[in-house]
C-alpha cells in the first residue's frame, strides 16, 4: 500500500497543463511531444532515465530553457506568450528546489532564508517570525545561525524546501530533491513534501529517480523515455506493469 499521499485529491482546476511541449539540443530531440496535467493539489511524479528530459521539462516551464514547440499554461497564464515582467509575477508563484538546494555558502541560515522575503520587501519583525516558522516547519529551528558547510546533506535539503516554501508558492517545482541522500534520509524528506503539500495545499511536480521517494509523494506518475510519456498512473498501477521498462523502475535493487 502507498501512504496517504498516493489517495487521490479532489481536483478542482488545473494549476498547469501542457501541450505537445518539444525541445531539442544541437539536433539532439530531448523532448520529442510531452503533454501533461498537473491539478490543485496534486503531487505528480515524473520518472525516466538520466538524460531523458526530466530536468529539461520542469526548466521549461517556468522559462528557464525556451522550448521549441507547445503550449504551457500555469495558473491560466500562457507562459510563452507573457513579457517579462508578467512572467516574474507567475514565477513568484512557484518554488523550484534545486538538487543542490541551491543555498549561498557565504549566508548564514537565517540570511540564507531573509534573502528572498527581503526581496519582496517585507517588515523586520514579519520577515524573523516567517523564518522561524520556515525552520519549525522542517524541524531546523537549532541551525538557524549555522552556516550551510556545518549541516549535512539532509539538512541542507530540508533548508532549501524550507526557503522554497517561505513565499507559500502555490505550484513547487522538486528536481531530484532525493539525490546523493541516504535511504532514511530519501524517507524523512519525502514524507515531510507530504506533510508541507498537505499544510499548504501546494501542487508538485516532482523529479525522482527514486522509486521509494515517487511511493511516499506521488499521487500520479508519469514515466518518460526518449522524449515521449510511456506510462501514467499510481504507483500501484505502475508497479504492477507488464511493460519491461516501466516495471523497472519499481524493481527493487539487490
Amino acid at each position: 500500500m502507498g501512504t496517504a499521499a498516493a489517495e487521490k485529491s479532489s481536483p478542482e482546476g488545473d494549476i498547469i497543463t501542457i501541450d505537445h511541449l518539444k525541445k531539442s539540443f544541437g539536433g539532439h530531440e530531448v523532448l520529442k511531444d510531452i503533454s501533461l496535467k498537473l491539478a490543485k493539489g496534486e503531487n505528480l511524479v515524473i520518472m525516466g532515465k538520466s538524460g531523458t528530459g526530466k530536468s529539461v521539462l520542469i526548466k521549461c516551464i517556468v522559462r528557464l530553457i525556451e522550448p521549441d514547440a507547445g503550449e504551457i499554461k500555469i495558473l491560466g497564464k500562457d507562459v510563452l506568450k507573457l513579457n517579462a515582467d508578467e512572467l516574474n509575477d507567475v514565477r513568484k508563484k512557484i518554488g523550484f528546489l534545486f538538487q543542490s538546494a541551491a543555498l549561498y555558502d557565504s549566508m548564514t541560515v537565517r540570511e540564507n532564508l531573509e534573502f528572498p522575503l527581503r526581496e519582496v520587501r517585507k517588515k523586520n519583525e514579519e520577515i524573523e517570525q516567517m523564518v522561524e516558522e520556515a525552520l519549525k516547519n522542517v524541524g531546523l529551528l537549532d541551525v538557524i545561525d549555522k552556516m550551510p558547510s556545518e549541516l549535512s546533506g539532509g539538512m541542507r535539503k530540508r533548508i532549501g524546501l524550507a526557503r522554497t516554501l517561505i513565499l507559500r508558492p502555490e505550484v513547487i517545482l522538486y528536481d531530484e530533491p532525493n539525490t546523493g541522500l541516504d535511504p532514511i534520509t530519501t524517507r524523512e524528506i519525502s514524507k515531510l513534501i507530504v506533510e508541507l503539500k498537505d499544510k499548504y495545499q501546494t501542487s508538485s511536480i516532482i523529479i525522482t529517480h527514486d522509486s521509494e521517494c515517487a511511493r511516499i509523494t506521488a499521487n500520479r506518475i508519469m514515466i518518460i523515455n526518449e522524449g515521449l510519456c510511456v506510462a501514467e498512473g499510481t504507483y500501484e498501477e505502475l508497479e504492477k506493469s507488464e511493460d519491461e521498462f516501466v516495471s523497472s523502475f519499481f524493481t527493487k535493487q539487490d
